[in-house]
């Protein structure tokens, strides 16, 4: 995003799964100020279903998730599911479309998020496709920092193969936190230099999301627990460099009661604010 243009959608957001569907439908908590969903659990669901989604997507601001782009893959890509797609989007007002950097299928879906080789044939490689993605849907997309498990024929460092695609593309990133922790675990590297290495121009919003502990040495991206303390410490140095993006609660199993959700919503908004008096104070003296 440049300075002067908006987010495409405002505070803290969650990830909307089909059994919050009836609690959120109940109450709606004024704390949400975004919701989130996979367009693949979507796209062709009718009935009685799809009239729930429309009510929401009719009452909230929506950003889309995907699953099966597969942008870093060698099969072609899947032009007739972006005609379908685009008019998803279309139809239910989705204020950003994001993706995963990374690919997911090769003749056949691989059920997983296979990472990258880091290489400059792979940036141009990713780049092409993402800026046909964008032609195809009409509008920027987002990218997200993955978190994987290997790095095979890696000729260049991760931060450097992201920032590549970014700019030989042109589009925007989804900036996952959780993944930036997870990854400088199983990596070993510094997570606040790579988070200060990313450009917060393009941010669209965060992520942010808990994991599993395997070992000492390995955390796994799961989605299933509460946050941890060094992410929402790393967290906000992410406001720090980046200022009070909205930012996304991603839970994918293990999913608490709406209460237990909220309280991980308000220390978003909590950590926003700070970030948002702060950014305020320091343009007010500069001027």
């Amino acid at each position: 995003m440049t300075p002067n243009q908006p987010y495409p959608v405002q505070g803290a957001g969650l990830g909307l799964r089909r059994t919050l569907m009836g609690p959120l439908a109940e109450a709606f908590p004024e704390q949400i100020g975004f919701l989130e969903i996979a367009p693949e659990n979507w796209i062709g669901v009718g009935g009685a279903l799809g009239k729930r989604l429309h009510s929401f997507t009719d009452r909230h601001p929506f950003v889309c998730h995907g699953l099966s782009l597969s942008i870093g893959g060698p099969a072609p890509l899947d032009e007739t599911f972006l005609q379908r797609l685009k008019r998803f989007l279309d139809e239910h007002r989705i204020r950003a479309y994001t993706e995963h950097l990374s690919y997911c299928g090769d003749d056949g879906h691989l059920y997983d998020l296979m990472p990258i080789p880091f290489t400059e044939e792979a940036v141009h490689h990713v780049a092409g496709r993402i800026r046909r993605v964008q032609d195809i849907l009409e509008r920027r997309i987002a990218m997200e920092n993955v978190s994987y498990y290997a790095a095979p024929a890696q000729e260049m460092k991760e931060i450097d193969f992201i920032n590549a695609v970014l700019e030989e593309a042109d589009c925007d990133l989804l900036l996952d936190v959780n993944n930036i922790y997870v990854n400088s675990i199983n990596h070993r590297y510094d997570p606040l230099e790579f988070l200060q290495g990313l450009p917060a121009e393009r941010v669209v919003y965060f992520h942010v999301a808990g994991h599993y502990e395997e070992a000492e040495d390995l955390r796994v991206d799961t989605h299933g627990a509460p946050v941890i303390d060094p992410v929402w410490e790393l967290l906000d140095r992410a406001y720090e460099h980046c200022g009070p993006v909205p930012t996304l609660l991603e839970r994918d199993f293990n999913i608490p009661p709406i209460p237990e959700l909220l309280v991980e919503i308000d220390r978003i908004l909590i950590a926003q604010q700070r970030w948002t008096s702060a950014h305020t104070g320091h343009a007010a003296k500069t001027r």
